[in-house]
């Protein structure tokens, strides 16, 4: 298979997306093309010191920025990294992509770009996020701030096709955010939604569930809109930093607690590593007809290396087919 890399648009350039695409073409035997600006790219190839087999390069001039506006950036700038690259994906020069742009243009771009499955009312941005289970699906986690019970419906369907395709899960447990487990709760869209995931073939609902039972890992899919999600998702990597924070000032205190800390570094190691976005490396864009990964901003060779085995597996699962089978519009 071919990555599509849009290696400009992070926030440390083209050099950690070239160290990252070296080591995965090493291991998985894949091909790559970077894209962008290709001056700045050999640049990179030259002071990582990497091997060009497998590596590809195609021009673009541009670069969509983090403080650019979503919707005209992708009008506008059509030969920024991502847009090219976007084509590129969209015209079978490559199996999945993976940028650590603008969040906001990168939706607006796989959508306007790579086009929606036949079906799918919107596009949905889904975090995998660390549990007591291991991992869990939160979607939607910002793409869409107001939604219907039918968005969150088709939400549904998508985060069990990526989590049955991705992690192996053979019934994923869908779970529906809400302010209470009690049926009758939550507001309108909530309790209509409810209605209607328990009705719905093909998806494993259990009900409701709270905010609290997030991290003990209660489902393996929690839908809700992307406005909650992403209160959510920053919350739940507020709280980690925080106790990352607590942890490492506690272990520092005196003598005692840092030999307590020498007993323990193996389990400290362990969590920090559960905790850590790199080890996770994007969130995929569901709802798409190819798969798009959307890289932290700040993604160093780690989290770009982890990003595009998230593509790999997306691609090889076939999750895209089994969202299209459930969502097409003949099934509705």
């Amino acid at each position: 298979m071919k990555i599509i890399l849009d290696a400009m648009s992070g926030d440390l350039g083209p050099r950690p997306v070239v160290e990252a695409a070296a080591k995965v073409i090493a291991e998985k035997h894949i091909e790559v093309m970077l894209v962008g600006k290709p001056d700045a790219i050999e640049k990179a190839i030259a002071e990582a010191g990497v091997a060009r087999d497998g590596i590809s390069i195609k021009e673009a001039s541009d670069v969509i920025t983090m403080e650019d506006d979503p919707t005209s950036s992708i009008r506008s700038k059509k030969d920024s990294s991502m847009v090219v690259a976007l084509k590129a994906l969209s015209e079978g020069e490559g199996d999945a992509l993976v940028s650590a742009g603008n969040t906001g243009a990168l939706l607006t771009g796989a959508t306007l770009i790579v086009k929606r499955l036949p079906g799918v009312r919107r596009g949905a941005i889904g975090t995998v996020i660390p549990t007591g289970e291991g991992r869990s699906l939160l979607i939607d986690s910002g793409a869409n701030a107001e939604c219907t019970p039918e968005y969150l419906v088709q939400f549904a369907h998508m985060g069990t096709a990526y989590m049955a395709g991705t992690q192996g899960i053979e019934k994923p447990r869908v779970g529906l955010l809400n302010n209470g487990t009690e049926e009758h709760k939550g507001a309108p869209l909530q309790k209509e939604t409810h209605q209607l995931l328990k009705a719905e073939a093909g998806i494993h609902f259990i009900g409701n569930v709270e905010g609290r039972d997030l991290a003990a890992g209660a489902a393996d899919v929690y839908v809700c809109d992307g406005f909650t999600g992403n209160l959510v998702l920053k919350t739940y990597e507020g709280v980690g930093m925080y106790f990352s924070k607590v942890l490492k000032t506690m272990f520092k205190r005196n003598v005692l607690t840092m030999l307590a800390a020498l007993m323990f570094k193996k389990d400290i190691k362990d969590l920090k590593s559960r905790m850590d976005y790199r080890e996770v490396g994007g969130a995929p864009i569901l709802g798409i007809n190819k798969p798009v990964i959307k890289a932290h901003g700040s993604s160093d060779a780690r989290a770009f290396e982890t990003a595009m085995g998230q593509a790999i597996r997306f691609h090889e699962s076939g999750a895209v087919a089994k969202m299209a089978a459930a969502l097409a519009p003949d099934k509705k």
